[in-house]
């Protein structure tokens, strides 16, 4: 292990020291390329299957999951007690948190998992600490809260996105937008639809060699980094939305408040007195992407109690008959609609009809 640590180290080290500008643009890349591949191995060691993390795998369950990640002792225990009830050791002093704890919440009809993770400490990417297992739970979640002290937020917040970012977790971002295919024969072929200010053919050869890549095609939809297309060649990168909490508001002044209250993806609180939850649930909410659709039994009244919760990209009425049970699609004939997804109240629909947030469904099997 120290072996990649040491390569890893040397390959910072020269990258600090190299000067950025037109010359040297393809030798940086190469040096990210095989930076990145470094980093995949320290995830992934080769060779046998890794051993059982001592109760860090937490079996998913709900509609979401959220992972609660932070340095030691900024309130994370005490946080998930007061959202969830559930009960996560809290102490004064640093690390009482060991393992995941995990706990549910009921909001507007999902259950939302929550996710208690242990404290992360500055090098978790390189294996320090539980830093490794943190990290690899955190990657499973769909949505990430960074939880930080108000008193210190700016150099913790860039610490713990680092370490994220050198586990290919990418928060608040979309995939980058290039079109990446290998093929058997006839080289690099790069198509640019804007002008590029760092990437070049010869750079991007340079990466792709790294990879033992030499027939591929490549289109870049907009100006793209070395670092994008690292991302898309590795193709092992997960993009998170992330909210950052900023917690013990009740150290700070109403002015320093309202300047934080400008940042975003942020969301001050005080876990302790329970201030400003709320605004928190509904971001939350808004970050997770939900929908809600209500069922409708045949002749009685829509179920607003336990809505079907779909996520915004899988909406259609087939998702949401699979969600419902598998042997459903099968039998499928068509669907009532009643809400804003349709023109008429109600409309029969087909399997492929996209659904709205609370749209009531009632499904006619085939006799």
């Amino acid at each position: 292990m120290s072996t990649i640590l040491d390569k890893i180290a040397a390959i910072e080290a020269e990258m600090a020291r190299t000067q950025k500008n037109k010359a040297t643009a393809g030798h940086l890349g190469l040096l990210k390329a095989r930076l990145a591949k470094l980093r995949r191995e320290l995830i992934t060691p080769k060779g046998g299957g890794g051993g059982t993390g001592e109760g860090f795998d937490v079996a998913k369950t709900g509609d979401a999951r959220i992972g609660f990640v932070g340095f030691p002792s900024v309130g994370k225990s005490t946080l998930l007690s007061t959202l969830a009830g559930v009960y996560s050791e809290v102490a004064a002093y640093e690390f009482t948190t060991l393992t995941t704890v995990p706990g549910c919440i009921k909001y507007k009809g999902a259950k939302i998992q929550l996710l208690d993770l242990p404290g992360i400490i500055e090098g978790a990417k390189d294996g320090k600490g539980r830093g490794r297992q943190v990290i690899a739970v955190a990657r499973t979640c769909s949505l990430i809260f960074i939880v930080l002290d108000v008193l210190k937020p700016l150099q913790h917040k860039r610490l713990i996105e680092h370490e994220l970012e050198g586990f290919g977790l990418r928060l608040n971002k979309s995939p980058p937008n290039i079109v990446f295919r290998k093929k058997d024969k006839g080289g690099v072929n790069l198509q640019t639809m804007v002008t590029q200010s760092e990437l070049d053919l010869d750079t991007v050869k340079s990466i792709l060699s790294e990879y033992r890549i030499h027939n591929a095609d490549i289109t870049l939809r907009y100006d793209a980094t070395s670092d994008d297309l690292i991302d898309v060649i590795e193709g092992n990168r997960i993009y998170v939305p992330c909210i950052y909490l900023l917690n013990k508001i009740d150290q700070i002044s109403i002015e320093e408040l309202d300047i934080i209250y400008k940042i975003p993806h942020c969301v001050p609180i005080s876990a302790h007195h329970k201030w400003n939850f709320d605004d928190l649930l509904e971001r939350m909410w808004e970050y997770l992407q939900l929908v809600r659709i209500y069922t409708k039994p045949k002749g009685q009244l829509p179920d607003y109690e336990s809505p079907v919760v779909l996520h915004s990209e899988r909406l259609s009425v087939e998702d949401f008959c699979n969600k419902l049970h598998r042997s459903i699609a099968k039998e499928f004939k068509y669907a009532l609609v009643w809400g804003s997804s349709v023109k008429h109240q109600p409309q029969k629909v087909g399997k492929d009809h996209v659904l709205n947030d609370e749209d009531v469904v009632q499904i006619v099997k085939k006799v």
